[in-house]
């Protein structure tokens, strides 16, 4: 004895034969798919409508992102003669309005960064504009966005040596062109050409009518700060808005 029960084999009928198995019932679910096949996919179809309500909720809630599109400039386009640029910027500060407008102080010639304040009258300088001229030698134009004072604009030609030293110079030419602009810049010479600032009307007509001012453009007072472009009429632009050669000696400094 083992103290195994004895294998009593298939359970058999009174006349000696098998009994069928018995009857296991499936479990409820499966039971009820098995029966209804219909069923699955009209589940998986209010699955996929629950969630098509879902993406609407959230969408609704959460709006979509709208970039921001600005056709703004401060500037002459490319090509335009200086005489119709110059219309249109004394035509911007016509309007009568005193709303704030972001304007371009262009210059007659270049002029050093301490006299800055000069040329302002006390309003927000946002942008100070440097270009450093080189007979038939294509310089850049350098942006230096500044905060409120005058001290920092005044500063600012330090930030515009580095960032045309740091800028990346891909053959010769232009390795030698950028040291000497930073090192002109460095030596405070007259290379600014253009502020923008934020002011009034009769206060910009007012810096229009001082020596040296070239032009003041102005946007209108709804223009977005930061979202307009700019390109500041050189004093070199004589009679139209074209790039000038690059085929001179770069100098040594």
């Amino acid at each position: 004895m083992t103290g195994e029960l004895p294998d009593e084999g298939p359970a058999r009928s009174t006349d000696g034969t098998d009994a069928p198995a018995p009857d296991v019932p499936a479990p409820v679910g499966i039971a009820s798919r098995l029966r209804h096949p219909a069923a699955r996919p009209l589940g998986m179809a209010t699955v996929a409508v629950a969630f098509v309500a879902l993406i609407l909720v959230l969408g609704w809630a959460t709006p979509p992102y709208r970039s921001v599109i600005s056709t703004d400039r401060l500037g002459p386009e490319n090509g335009e003669p200086v005489a119709d640029y110059l219309t249109r910027a004394q035509t911007s500060l016509q309007p009568t309005d005193l709303a704030p407008r972001w304007s371009l102080i262009s210059f007659t010639a270049g002029v050093t960064a301490a006299r800055i304040p000069e040329f302002t009258g006390g309003l927000r300088i946002s942008e100070v504009l440097y270009h450093v001229p080189i007979p038939r030698v294509a310089t850049p134009i350098i942006s230096i966005g500044v905060p409120a004072g005058d001290a920092v604009a005044v500063a600012s030609r330090r930030a515009a040596a580095a960032q045309v030293q740091a800028t990346p110079a891909y053959d010769e030419r232009s390795v030698r062109t950028n040291q000497v602009v930073a090192a002109r810049l460095r030596a405070d010479c007259a290379c600014v050409v253009g502020l923008v600032v934020d002011g009034p009307l009769p206060q910009l007509r007012t810096l229009a009518a001082l020596p040296g001012v070239r032009s003041i453009q102005s946007l209108p007072p709804d223009a977005s700060a930061g979202v307009f472009a700019v390109a500041p009429l050189l004093p070199e632009y004589a009679d139209s808005v074209n790039p000038g050669t690059d085929d001179g000696p770069v100098p040594d400094n």
